[in-house]
């Protein structure tokens, strides 16, 4: 795994400054330690930061063609590499390497812009072809690599696999995106391709972007999209058969290193069944890691014993003190972007943990969005057969009403929370998955921004990026529907920037088997309702792995990182969460209402209301403000 950068003089070819591209690429000497290169000519300049994973001897980057007229820098894994290598060979080119990198410089020259649908695998590159003058940049199909660009006033484009590069650039405008503001209280993260600056861009995933020197155009491009077209005549035991091996080759195909491998094992089920396809296809131990938490509730430990001692597995187990919070001011650093999922800072310790011993970790991640585990899933699915009963335009009134004058019980399980199922019925099918998914409710949106801030919104709001998917979504049923907007947003944006932000900072390169674009197109293809069944999610996922996991592992609710915001913010965190929300940075940006933040505030650390989340993504932000406005 690596980090890219590099500079493009689109209408001429000025002379790089190779102090600055040098620059740039150090500032990602966390993605690869192992070694770094550069290369100038006349009007480019490419970057890399290599982590040595295949061929450690060779494949250094920049890398060449043969005759030295095309270069490429790249970050990723091409799985396939060794087959497209001999249809390649087959074509007359030669190699110089056994490295994966070399693969994409051919596939270039043979196939053009059609060559990113031959790779299967994690990839964000960039090609310069010099006789054709054209530089051309691809990210892959799910997101798992990131890709920043920026089209500058003075003619370059920039580009680098963390904003944190081009912010290195003194041309890069600083200028605040307000909508990406709106996204990010709404989100807790800034959904591609938006970034939190508004003249900097992330190259969406399964988009691809050709630029031609002396050409206006720099409009990316889409190359795949997510199917979701349902195959009838699969039986649910074929379907489970097939699943399963699906699975173990999306496994198998991640196993090749030339450094130590391993696999993150939570307890769960996505990370079970990832090491149990491991185990079937390695001769060795695989080596696995956890961490415990000191809170029972959230501590999965001893389902990841269950499943280590069945595959006989090299595992580790690290406790993390459940008062951890020594890496708050550490996350603005690593995500560049304001970002708020709390449990960044878990996800940071494990992958500390798992370096210790391997350099590549297969993990699970891609599961519940996939194969229908998350929660949310079912209760949309649940107000949807509502929603059918009644127009809209009966709906919105009625419980728009009752969602207004029903008490909010923040304390209570879900299904005693009606206030917000109400709040959710009042929508439309879009905007109610928007309201269960937001980190703060339109209410709480509006009540923190100032009404100049509110003003510079011109109306816009943040379920336009749900809207703007849904509009291209090729399926209307309610659970592909919500599926496919997770895909588009909460994956790539939350927890796949999660990961590599938090496994680059380690030089940990990690694999997501489940995110295999084959598997996820043949799943997406399989009928809703063997993915969930009533309340079960994952149902035919869970099936299917019975001959293979502990039924503790596969039936038992759905846990996962958690961190205690809201005791950290009425505790250990009490002064320096107020200290941060009623600070100058959020008060002269202009963007706050300070009185709201000091209710919510108030409200929180007397125990009235909990506002954690909400705290939470104001802390981020204000940690943001502090490094990069």
């Amino acid at each position: 795994m690596c980090g890219i950068v590099g500079i493009f003089d689109r209408f001429g070819r000025k002379e790089i400054d190779r102090d600055l591209l040098g620059r740039m690429n150090e500032s990602q000497h966390h993605r690869g330690p192992d070694e770094g290169g550069l290369h100038t000519e006349p009007g480019l300049g490419f970057g890399h930061r290599r982590l040595s994973i295949i061929d450690l001897s060779s494949g250094q980057q920049p890398l060449f063609n043969k005759d030295k007229t095309v270069v490429v820098t790249y970050n990723g894994e091409i799985y396939n590499f060794r087959e497209i290598r001999r249809d390649l060979e087959a074509l007359g080119f030669e190699f110089q390497t056994h490295c994966d990198t070399e693969v994409i410089v051919y596939a270039w020259e043979a196939w053009g812009e059609s060559c990113v649908d031959r790779f299967r695998g994690m990839f964000a590159f960039a090609i310069w072809d010099r006789p054709r003058e054209i530089l051309f940049l691809a990210r892959d199909r799910l997101g798992v690599k990131p890709l920043y660009y920026a089209d500058l006033p003075n003619g370059q484009f920039i580009f680098g696999s963390e904003l944190k590069a081009l912010l290195q650039h003194p041309k890069v405008p600083r200028e605040i995106d307000p909508t990406a503001v709106e996204d990010y209280f709404a989100y807790g993260y800034v959904p591609d391709p938006k970034s939190i600056f508004s003249g900097v861009r992330k190259l969406a995933p399964g988009f691809r972007l050709r630029l031609k020197r002396g050409e206006p155009e720099c409009v990316p491009n889409c190359y795949w999209d997510v199917p979701f077209a349902v195959d009838t005549g699969i039986t649910e035991q074929q379907a489970q058969e097939e699943l399963i091996e699906r699975l173990r080759e999306a496994v198998r195909i991640r196993l090749v290193a030339d450094v130590p491998l391993g696999a993150f094992l939570s307890g769960g089920v996505d990370s079970s069944a990832v090491v149990a396809m491991m185990a079937s296809l390695s001769g060795d131990p695989v080596n696995t890691c956890s961490i415990s938490f000191g809170d029972p509730a959230f501590d999965e430990t001893r389902y990841a014993a269950m499943v280590a001692e069945r595959y006989h597995t090299g595992h580790r187990v690290e406790r993390v003190d459940p008062d951890d919070f020594s890496l708050v001011d550490r996350l603005a650093d690593l995500y560049d972007e304001p970002y708020a999922d709390s449990s960044a800072l878990p996800t940071y310790r494990v992958c500390e943990l798992a370096r210790k011993e391997v350099t590549v970790a297969l993990s699970g991640d891609g599961g519940d969005e996939n194969l229908a585990g998350y929660r949310r899933y079912r209760w949309h699915v649940y107000e949807e057969r509502i929603r059918s009963l009644l127009p809209l335009s009966v709906r919105r009134p009625l419980f728009g009403l009752l969602g207004h004058v029903y008490p909010k019980v923040d304390w209570a399980p879900k299904i005693f929370r009606a206030k917000s199922t109400f709040e959710a019925l009042a929508r439309d099918s879009v905007e109610g998955y928007f309201h269960s998914v937001s980190i703060l409710p339109d209410n709480l949106r509006e009540g923190i921004f100032s009404s100049a801030f509110r003003r510079n919104l011109q109306g816009y709001s943040a379920v336009d990026v749900l809207h703007r998917f849904a509009e291209n979504a090729p399926s209307r049923h309610p659970l592909s529907l919500v599926q496919y907007l997770d895909m588009k947003t909460y994956l790539p944006g939350d927890i796949l920037t999660k990961v590599d932000r938090a496994s680059m900072a380690h030089a940990l390169e990690v694999r997501v088997p489940l995110l295999d674009h084959k598997l996820v197109e043949w799943i997406s293809g399989l009928p809703p309702e063997v993915k969930l069944r009533g309340q079960a999610g994952k149902y035919l996922f869970k099936k299917s792995l019975e001959p293979y996991l502990p039924n503790d592992t596969l039936y038992r609710p759905k846990m996962g990182f958690a961190v205690p915001l809201a005791n950290w913010f009425r505790g250990p965190l009490k002064q320096k969460v107020r200290d941060a929300v009623m600070g100058s940075n959020l008060a002269e940006s202009g963007v706050f209402n300070m009185d709201f933040l000091k209710t919510m505030l108030d409200q929180h650390q007397a125990g009235l209301r909990d506002h954690s989340a909400g705290l939470w993504s104001l802390l981020m932000y204000e940690s943001f403000l502090r490094r990069h406005a």
